[in-house]
């Protein structure tokens, strides 16, 4: 096998076509019943349990200190609880709260995204984990609570400089939940990143309550565990015209450290309905030295199609129902 073969197998998997056909899509599968859409995914997620996932150089992360510790405990699913992490190798182990920025390319969809994470603690498992209380996205994503739904963060902005800054502004249509940052590159170095949180965090990774209400189920990342081996530390004072309003109350005021990662991220994703349950770090690299490629399918879109079109079918019939009874009445 050689070096870059998980790369190009990842790679591979990102169809732009599908992710397309899935952009058009939405407004109709969208607005199916919840529990259709879920039992189509579900379904699908046999046939395809990982999507390619790739995420794009100048990838942010901003750490911020919990100030709150109960109301951050509340925003945790059942079976979680607040735990001490680091960014960095030989850092102090404190209580995170985690905003990371990125671009990103998948087997469904293909644009900017925003996560506010909270490090917690997989009670059953007893991995470190990255639990996402609150995402916004200017491309299509899909979660238990709303289902297949459109951008929630339109216009967003997550790009670089020729001058060697990150510059981010994201924010919802009502800008109740908004991240401004303008981040220089000038000045940050390379280290070691804590094996726990970037390898065993990202084996266990959840959804909050208000994103999955129904079901408290983790899912795992595959990836080269070398990809996340190391990244840049900014110093804070690198951060001009910081500002944020996302869950403002839970976080201490300023961001406490910077992480960034100046290349490409290659993972496979587990799909909606499938959950790998990787166990450990010696498990994770077993796995991502072992994917056969030839043998992952695509995502494909043809049971979305079909459940698309049953639904205007009975919808079409519906109405031809109601008016022939009003007709006759």
């Amino acid at each position: 096998m050689h070096r870059d073969y998980f790369v190009e197998g990842t790679e591979r998997l990102v169809n732009p076509v599908t992710a397309g056909s899935v952009h058009f899509l939405q407004p109709f599968f969208g607005a199916l019943p919840k529990r259709i859409q879920h039992k189509v995914l579900d379904r699908s997620s046999k046939t395809t349990p990982y999507m390619g996932f790739v995420v794009d150089p100048y990838a942010l992360f901003v750490f911020y200190e919990v100030r709150d510790v109960q109301a951050a405990e509340s925003m945790l699913p059942e079976g979680f609880s607040l735990a001490r992490a680091r960014a960095f190798e030989g850092d102090e182990e404190r209580f995170y709260a985690i905003q990371g920025f990125f671009r990103v390319r998948t087997s469904v969809f293909w644009g900017s995204r925003a996560e506010l994470y909270l490090v917690a603690r997989n009670q059953r498992t007893g991995l470190l984990s990255w639990v996402i209380v609150d995402y916004l996205s200017d491309t299509v994503s899909y979660d238990r609570a709303f289902g297949l739904r459109a951008p929630s963060a339109p216009q967003s902005v997550v790009t670089t400089t020729a001058d060697a800054r990150v510059v981010v502004d994201v924010k919802d249509p009502k800008g109740e939940r908004a991240s401004k940052y303008d981040v220089s590159l000038r000045g940050a170095t390379m280290r070691r990143l804590d094996e726990r949180l970037w390898l065993e965090g990202n084996l266990s990774i959840g959804y909050g309550p208000q994103l999955s209400p129904d079901d408290p189920a983790v899912f795992s990342l595959t990836f080269r565990p070398e990809e996340m081996t190391e990244a840049l530390d900014i110093p804070a004072l690198a951060l001009e015209h910081a500002f944020t309003s996302w869950c403002g109350e839970v976080l201490d005021k300023d961001p406490a450290c910077v992480v960034c990662f100046p290349f490409a991220q290659h993972l496979l994703c587990d799909s909606p309905g499938s959950a790998s349950e990787v166990g450990s770090i010696e498990e994770l690299r077993r796995r991502a030295g072992s994917v056969d490629f030839n043998k992952v399918a695509n995502f494909s879109m043809a049971s979305t199609r079909k459940a698309v079109v049953g639904s205007a079918l009975a919808c079409a019939l519906l109405i031809v129902g109601l008016v022939v009874a009003l007709v006759l009445k």
